[in-house]
């Protein structure tokens, strides 16, 4: 029986129980064990997410934070240069210009010289005819010899009057009639005489002249034409010729008025032309208006130049180089560096770390650069291209050490 026994027992594995046994605890232990495991995975995996969670948050508000203060390059600005040279635009006038007008009524008989000619002071250009003046003329001069017949015949009367007064054969009222019948015949002949110098001055204007020497521009008439004269009262009118004086040029610019107290009569200026590549003309500085213009805010200066050669052709267009003092408290920006905004000319400046703009008003414009007249000390750094939302107080980050703004005049 014992053998029986142990064999029954062996049949059965080592956990597997027996037959009649109660494994019902056993197993709660075991299902509660295998619940505490998995639960506890489970939690861990949920800690580690959150804790990576948590760490990239805090990552992500940092970086957001760092990416809010924006990063700016500067500059710093530099003073312009002690003498400067400003071009501005001007156009080339004779120095001496004048139209010709006709002095008489009457039609162009003959013209002798066309635009471009070369003329002397007194060389006639013109003819005209008149022949209404003609006919007052003569007629004037018939009448002033009427008028001195009648004076010398009163003369005699009044003479010969007087002689017979002394022996008293005429009464003295016939000597004072005489007398003044002579004096009225005297005061016409005068009236007559300058009737006639009056007229024979209108038909002397039948012959137009050259009052300078110059050069014929324009010719706005021709054989034929009806000329009525420049005293027509409010007629539109027309100048028979145009005739101008190349030898000194006259250049009109209007110089700005941050610059208006450094031009001065006596500084020099040059002048350039496109059809003159390379080559400068000098000129000087001779006059200004003294007065700034109330439209344009500038003040009107006058450059001459000599042309002996004639190179240089009135109405040209040039650019005039003016050298002037240059303004000490003035500096160069790049243009990148402006703010336009509503309330005018800005600039961001850095100062502790934030941004401060500054109004400012701008000079001569370089193209890439620009000339501030005021606004800046030049201490303190500039940022070059300011974001457009930029504001006073606004922290920024400098990336990039502070440069120059180079490239003065």
């Amino acid at each position: 029986m014992a053998t029986q026994s142990q064999t029954d027992i062996s049949v059965f594995p080592p956990d597997t129980p027996t037959p009649g046994t109660d494994m019902g605890p056993r197993r709660s232990k075991r299902s509660w064990i295998i619940g505490i495991a998995i639960f506890t995975i489970f939690a861990g995996v949920a800690a580690f997410g959150i804790v990576a969670r948590l760490r990239s948050a805090v990552t992500v508000r940092a970086e957001t934070a760092q990416l809010a203060v924006p990063s700016v390059s500067v500059v710093s600005p530099q003073h312009s240069a002690a003498a400067q040279e400003i071009v501005l635009p001007g156009n080339v006038q004779p120095f001496v210009s004048a139209p010709i007008y006709s002095r008489t009524n009457g039609y162009l008989k003959r013209w002798y010289v066309d635009i471009g000619a070369h003329v002397k002071k007194g060389q006639l250009l013109a003819e005209i005819e008149t022949p209404e003046v003609d006919q007052q003329l003569e007629q004037s001069r018939s009448n002033l010899a009427t008028a001195q017949a009648n004076l010398r015949l009163a003369e005699i009367t009044k003479n010969r009057y007087q002689g017979l007064l002394a022996t008293h054969a005429v009464a003295q009222q016939d000597v004072d009639n005489a007398v003044g019948t002579y004096d009225a015949n005297k005061t016409v002949v005068e009236a007559d005489q300058a009737n006639v110098k009056q007229l024979a001055v209108l038909q002397s204007f039948e012959k137009i002249y050259a009052p300078f020497d110059g050069i014929i521009t324009a010719r706005n008439t021709d054989t034929g034409a009806l000329i009525a004269s420049g005293n027509n009262g409010g007629n539109v009118l027309t100048d028979l010729f145009h005739i101008s004086q190349p030898g000194k040029l006259r250049v009109y610019v209007n110089v700005p008025e941050q610059y208006s107290q450094a031009a001065k009569p006596g500084i020099t200026a040059d002048l350039t032309l496109a059809e003159f590549p390379g080559r400068k003309f000098q000129g000087k500085l001779v006059r200004t208006s003294e007065a700034i213009n109330y439209a344009t805010r500038t003040l009107v200066v006058e450059v001459d130049v000599n042309n002996p050669g004639g190179e240089l052709l009135s109405g040209a267009y040039t650019e005039v180089h003016l050298k002037i003092d240059g303004q000490g408290s003035s500096f160069l920006l790049p243009v990148s560096a402006l703010i336009f905004r509503s309330q005018g000319l800005e600039v961001a400046v850095v100062k502790n770390g934030s941004a401060v703009l500054t109004p400012v008003m701008p000079g001569r414009d370089f193209g890439d650069q620009i000339e501030i007249v005021s606004g800046l000390n030049g201490n303190d750094p500039v940022i070059s291209n300011p974001p457009d939302s930029i504001v006073t107080g606004q922290r920024v980050q400098v990336v990039q050490p502070t440069a120059t703004a180079g490239g003065g005049q």
